[in-house]
């Protein structure tokens, strides 16, 4: 009787708790909001000129003869540029950022590497200050560019926006947040290789598989930095797209019955892309103004491909972020006039504030993904019985202090969560059908930090 007594006042609380609609709400964590209006538009400029002024950065410029003497153009000058970056900044983290240039050589493959290839990534490594909290959040750009023969290694190809805006990108908010501390780890990249076939992307993810890094998320940046377009002439530098997944990029070699699940209960629109891709439309519109994320639901672009596809195909929740209107004017061109068009992908062609907006979406990402806890654990949903009511459960995360936990809803047909019901308990019970809605679970701190939401499996039993 007492028990029951219990599920009935537990109920009551539940269906009379505050309901907020996930579109409205504002709370902003005043770190967060002070690291993201210290992204500067200058800053990025100056990045820019710097990755341009090493005259080309195709891959297979880098000497095949990692002691050779030091070159002042390609891509293994501009690569200990970005390294001496790195290591500047993580002299203002406290002992906290350490900076590696990440290599190996890649033998010739009869495609795009025609001889033994010194490669490299250079990435900065920002380590969290829980100990027992193991996440890793990546942000990456590539630094390679390259012209209209894609072999060809002699020619300048400046590559400002392809990809100078990702790598700079990355070099601001390294710059930026080096000077704060957050639970989980988030890594700064610039990545080799994209132009040639993603190489640096494969090599990474690859690494996160065998060392069993426990990455959650991957934001990857790929010209990003331009507001107009060819062909069609629009101008406009509030909106930026982010590509994402719907189904899980392993699924081919589903061994779980993943497939059927995800038929079964309509959720090939809720994988870890798509979730992600979400999240980051809601927190970086609430930290950055005049700025619309528009979700667009493929991994990429016809006829190309980026750097979050690999982590992809591995699993893992990577999102690609890129400019709404893109001008192949200034893609992989030779630098020439021709009919009196300009072609090439130079620094005067870029937008350094619509850079700014996109950079700072990045860091409001991030920020709040490593100061939140880690995710709810063991998310179920209770489907023993016909009910209009739906019954949720999860465990605490392990790592995270939690303040408490949204519960969130949308229509199955809505592309956005809709509502968020918050409650300090491990479990909740809506008025809403579990048939008509699509519900998942955050985890969140003391600060109002979301971690990423959780979809419910299905309880049979």
């Amino acid at each position: 009787m007492q028990t029951k007594l219990s599920r009935l006042l537990f109920i009551a609380f539940v269906l009379f708790s505050p309901l907020l609609n996930a579109q409205t709400i504002v709370n902003r964590d005043p770190q967060i909001a002070d690291l993201v209006s210290q992204i500067s538009a200058d800053s990025l400029r100056a990045h820019i000129n710097g990755l341009v002024s090493f005259g080309t950065r195709h891959t297979l410029s880098v000497p095949a003869d990692a002691n050779a003497p030091a070159a002042k153009k390609g891509l293994g000058a501009a690569r200990q540029w970005i390294l001496g970056k790195f290591n500047q900044y993580a002299k203002q983290s406290g002992g906290r950022m350490t900076a590696t240039l990440d290599t190996w050589t890649l033998q010739p493959d009869g495609r795009r590497v025609d001889k033994p290839a010194n490669m490299g990534n250079v990435m900065a490594t920002l380590k969290g200050t829980d100990p027992t909290d193991t996440r890793v959040f990546i942000v990456q750009g590539h630094m390679d560019s390259r012209v209209t023969n894609v072999m060809n290694r002699e020619s300048d190809a400046p590559g400002a926006n392809d990809d100078g805006s990702g790598t700079a990108a990355v070099i601001e908010l390294c710059r930026v947040m080096s000077k704060s501390s957050f639970p989980a780890t988030v890594i700064f990249v610039t990545l080799t290789g994209e132009e040639q076939g993603l190489l640096g992307a494969e090599h990474l993810s690859e690494r996160a598989i065998k060392e069993k890094w426990n990455l959650e998320a991957v934001l990857n940046n790929d010209i990003m930095g331009s507001n107009n377009s060819s062909d069609t002439r629009i101008i406009d530098n509030t909106r930026i797209r982010v590509f994402s997944e719907g189904l899980p990029g392993n699924l081919m070699k589903d061994t779980t019955g993943r497939i059927g699940q995800i038929r079964q209960f309509g959720n090939e629109n809720d994988g870890k892309a798509r979730t992600l891709a979400r999240y980051l439309k809601e927190v970086g519109e609430r930290y950055v103004e005049n700025l619309e994320v528009v979700m667009v639901y493929r991994n990429d672009r016809y006829l190309r491909g980026g750097d979050h596809t690999p982590y992809v195909q591995r699993g893992f929740a990577a999102v690609r972020l890129t400019e709404m209107n893109e001008n192949y004017e200034h893609q992989h061109q030779d630098l020439r006039t021709e009919n009196g068009v300009e072609f090439g992908d130079y620094p005067k062609f870029m937008d350094f504030e619509y850079l700014r907006k996109n950079t700072a979406i990045n860091l409001a990402t991030l920020a709040n993904l490593a100061k939140a806890p880690a995710v709810p654990q063991k998310v179920t949903v209770d489907v023993r019985n016909l009910t209009n009511a739906t019954v949720l459960y999860w465990q605490a995360p392990q790592t995270g202090k939690v303040k408490g936990y949204y519960v969130l809803m949308r229509e199955t047909y809505w592309p956005f969560w809709q509502k968020k019901f918050f409650t300090t308990k491990l479990g909740m019970t809506l008025p809403y059908s579990k048939d008509n809605y699509y519900f998942a679970v955050q985890a969140v701190s003391d600060d109002g930090n979301e971690s990423l939401p959780v979809l419910p499996v299905p309880n049979l039993r």
